[in-house]
């Protein structure tokens, strides 16, 4: 495992680096490396970015069963587009059934935890134990909230993976020219119903 002082040298030696050549380092360090992604406001970066250096990198996708349509249109015409290699893990229960014996809590109910495993953590713990990745690349960002602030480009997840976020110090209008320039799609019509805030942590980082 990477040493707290490894990671701190890296950070430092990436601070100024290019999203590409942060991803190339990644992969010197390991081969065995996962993409995930929600789909969210500018996943399609993350995805372009990993796929250009390696493709075919797995693209872990964790559906909560709760998303809109336009982010399923968006999500269809990236995969197609990008060519992803992509492995879709959904709840055990469909929202239709968690619908009527739960809905979506509200962050203060007590349900809320029980919610969050359900639609969350579970796909996406079962996705790592399946794929067992050295290195996870993720598209979080400076800013997005708290913890985020202070974890740095390369970090480690609380597992011990090697999470590593190259767009970490770019913000949203660097993110619409690489959008812009690499001819790839946005959607803002997301929905994440383990959220109430968008400053909020989901719970896999954390």
């Amino acid at each position: 495992m990477i040493t707290e002082n490894q990671l701190q040298e890296l950070n430092k030696s990436f601070e100024k680096a290019t999203p590409s050549e942060i991803i190339q380092k990644a992969f010197e360090l390991s081969s065995d490396a996962v993409v995930t992604t929600n789909f969210r406001p500018y996943e399609a970066a993350i995805l372009n970015a990993v796929n250009s250096v390696k493709a075919k990198t797995p693209v872990i996708w964790c559906d909560t069963g709760y998303n809109t349509p336009q982010t399923y249109k968006h999500a269809e015409q990236v995969i197609k587009d990008l060519n992803l290699n992509v492995f879709l893990y959904v709840p055990k229960q469909t929202s239709s059934h968690r619908d009527v014996v739960m809905g979506i809590p509200s962050v203060d109910a007590p349900e809320h935890a029980l919610f969050t495993e359900q639609v969350q953590l579970e796909p996406f713990k079962r996705a790592m134990d399946e794929h067992k990745p050295k290195v996870w690349f993720t598209n979080l960002r400076q800013g997005q909230t708290a913890f985020r602030n202070s974890i740095g480009i390369f970090s480690l997840s609380k597992d011990g993976v090697l999470k590593v976020s190259p767009f970490y110090f770019w913000s949203d209008d660097k993110l619409d020219t690489y959008l812009e320039e690499n001819n790839l799609p946005n959607e803002f019509k997301y929905f994440d119903p383990t959220k109430a805030l968008e400053n909020r942590e989901c719970g896999l980082h954390a």
